[in-house]
């Protein structure tokens, strides 16, 4: 079918929301005649997933004042503050919902991450803190060690008797945690280990607790015993007395006041000669016997690192949903805002227009608000997957390798997109969103630290990369001349056919005087996803291709020719991470709770779609992909779409649940909505009384 719907010009915004063109797709619409509607009730309970209780509980917790974060206060003071919040926490009783039963925990993991990304609306920095001592810490003690580990300390853990500390990362090692200097050798006669920095970059860094609360910690180190390296391995370690002094050949520095994130003490803290029992090494994937013997269930070295590491993918997942949430945030603030602030008198003699009908307004939202609904619905499936996973239900090498890749490829896209979208609302809003009363300038300093903690973006999508690269040379190990020789020839084909133009040509004759036809091919949801689909396919292949002869060099030349390729394939895991954004958004328009609804949200999808082909526009020409007439079809269809979805922007922020006392922002409150009605009354009134003053520009024009 033709998308005949009139595209309704945005240079002149009306001062009420034009109404959405008649969609092309009636299967999907309202009744003829009635324009679709969001159910915004319906729609939020969707977005609620699967742990719709456990998140309604954190934001009830989360709405108290004495959960939230008081701006201005000192470092001392917000440390202070966050601490207490930790110990309201245990009170409630969320934080043990991850841990085992035989402690007091409920093993449900999936509500645990949906309970603590939520906490990110009272104050971030509470919710890292509580992250660093039952996410990191604890699930370290939980996830590593053995049962006599979890009797021994968890319980201590968990009611917060014994803060704790991750000292995984280093001031010479962040995300390279395979090569850390720290080490752990084994001392056979008093049965102990003995953990040393030997120099200042081996110093343990910016660690959350470490400054001033943590009692014990979790220290990850090379294991050697008998003269053997064994590789990194944890270790529970006592580093400060009942009086908070560090005990002896500990030491530390605080890290002082950050760029954000200031009720958390983050610090360093280094070691020297520090003696341990045998006993404290975490032992549930290698273990030294007392005569030294190194013992392990995976034989493998690099296997049981990853695996170890592994565990501890929660972290990845709560920063996806957490930085998914803060973004929600962030627009509702930004959105109503924009649908109650008034500037100039473009289309109306007398009233100012709503900023959110200018067509530039909208452009500078709505694509970000498509972004944040494909993240979100990709966040479930996520959050799902790692439930499956820790839960036992799908618990196999496979299973967690997917999970791994996932949480590599959403979390930079999301975190990135948090950083984007609150900037680009605090922009929106102007001088009021630059206001510390607004948020959108304390969320994104509290959320920049999100894109390099617990493994920087662009590291991850390198891992990401890598199983795409990996997954690509299995297709064709088994292989038999036969199958290669057709897929060189499918390609060569391909070659041919996209990179002559007779692609670009045939879609040419196709659309030859109709931009409807080009926009009818390009908005179906089988032609985004060959689109999404092919990039990424074609990105790996050639990468591969590059890459082929280095099996046959030497390490160093090998290693500078991956290295040549490096910001290629984190452009190809990208894009792997984009396309299971739209997949998940895809797929959750199966379950729009009502036609009207369901519209909506595939403009939306369209629209998030759309926008990845219009960024990487450039690269669908080069390749062939897109002749220049559906290329310009695109960024019309663009603009088509901001028309049709602007009168359901609020409903669609609204749809995301935070109420005033979670968003905490005045702009967001109605108070411009009243004072924007007062100044209207006001002048109505005196142009009513004629009481108004004649303007210059009309006495001159008679």
């Amino acid at each position: 079918m033709v998308d005949t719907a009139e595209r309704v010009p945005s240079a002149t915004p009306s001062s009420t929301p034009a109404k959405a063109p008649e969609p092309a797709r009636t299967a999907q619409t309202a009744p003829t005649g009635a324009a679709p509607r969001v159910d915004v009730e319906a729609l939020g309970r969707q977005l609620l997933g699967e742990w719709a209780e456990a998140r309604l509980a954190s934001r009830e917790l989360s709405s108290r004042p004495e959960m939230q974060k008081q701006e201005g206060l000192s470092v001392a003071d917000h440390r202070t503050r966050v601490f207490g919040q930790l110990k309201l926490l245990v009170e409630n009783g969320q934080v043990h919902r991850a841990f085992p039963k035989s402690v007091g925990g409920r093993e449900d993991n999936g509500g645990n991450i949906a309970a603590f990304e939520e906490l990110v609306a009272a104050d971030p920095s509470v919710q890292i803190k509580s992250g660093v001592q039952w996410g990191l810490f604890g699930s370290a003690v939980m996830h590593l060690g053995t049962e006599e580990h979890h009797k021994k300390y968890l319980p201590a853990i968990m009611s917060l008797d014994v803060p704790g500390a991750f000292a995984m990362t280093e001031t010479g090692h962040g995300s390279d945690v395979a090569s850390v200097a720290t080490t752990a050798t084994y001392d056979p006669e008093t049965q102990e280990f003995v953990i040393d920095t030997p120099f200042r970059g081996a110093w343990k860094d910016y660690l959350g607790n470490a400054a001033v609360d943590a009692t014990a910690a979790v220290v990850f180190a090379q294991l050697i015993t008998k003269n053997v390296n064994h590789g990194v391995h944890a270790f529970y370690v006592p580093i400060r007395d009942a009086n908070g002094d560090f005990l002896p050949g500990i030491g530390g520095e605080d890290d002082g006041q950050k760029g954000g994130l200031n009720g958390i003490d983050n610090g360093r803290l280094h070691f020297t000669g520090v003696r341990i029992p045998r006993t404290d090494l975490l032992n549930r994937y290698g273990d030294v016997a007392e005569d030294g013997t190194y013992t392990s269930p995976i034989e493998s070295p690099g296997r049981r690192f990853f695996t170890m590491l592994g565990t501890l993918v929660q972290g990845r997942v709560s920063l996806d949903g957490s930085a998914v949430i803060a973004a929600k945030i962030g627009l509702k603030i930004a959105i109503t805002y924009g649908d109650q602030r008034r500037q100039f008198t473009a289309g109306s003699d007398s009233d100012e227009e709503v900023i959110l009908d200018y067509q530039r307004h909208q452009r500078r939202l709505l694509p970000l608000l498509a972004t944040t609904y494909a993240a979100s619905f990709a966040h479930e499936v996520f959050l799902k997957k790692f439930d499956d996973v820790f839960s036992g239900k799908t618990d196999t090498d496979t299973d967690r390798q997917d999970l791994e890749t996932i949480a590599a490829a959403l979390k930079p896209l999301s975190t990135w997109h948090a950083l984007d979208t609150l900037q680009e609302a605090r922009e929106a809003c102007g001088g009021s969103g630059f206001l510390t009363e607004n948020r959108l300038t304390s969320l994104r300093q509290d959320l920049d630290i999100w894109v390099t903690f617990e493994g920087d973006n662009n590291v991850l999508l390198q891992l990401v990369a890598k199983r795409l690269l990996t997954d690509y040379s299995r297709k064709f190990a088994k292989a038999d001349a036969g199958a290669l020789a057709r897929y060189v020839v499918t390609q060569a084909a391909g070659k041919a056919y996209h990179g002559t133009g007779l692609r670009s040509a045939a879609q040419t004759v196709r659309d030859f005087g109709s931009t409807a036809r080009a926009v009818n091919w390009l908005q179906e949801p089988t032609t985004q996803r060959e689109l999404l689909t092919a990039r990424v396919e074609t990105m790996i292949a050639q990468i591969a291709g590059r890459l082929r002869p280095a099996s046959k060099l030497g390490k160093k030349a090998a290693a500078d020719l991956f290295n040549s390729q490096q910001n290629e394939l984190i452009e190809a895991a990208r894009a792997h991470a984009e396309l299971l954004q739209w997949e998940a958004f895809t797929d959750a328009l199966e379950q729009a709770p009502d036609a009207g609804t369901k519209q909506v949200l595939t403009w939306l999808r369209d629209l998030f779609g759309f926008g990845l082909i219009e960024k990487h526009l450039a690269w669908y020409l080069m390749n062939g992909r897109l002749s220049p007439q559906r290329a310009q079809a695109v960024r019309a269809y663009i603009d088509r779409l901001l028309t049709r979805i602007r009168p359901h922007a609020v409903d669609l922020v609204d749809a995301f649940g935070y109420g005033p006392e979670l968003v905490r922002a005045k702009i967001a409150s109605g108070a411009e909505a009243e004072r924007q009605a007062e100044a209207r009354a006001y002048y109505a009134e005196r142009r009513a009384a004629g009481t108004l003053p004649t303007q210059e520009k009309s006495q001159k024009k008679r």
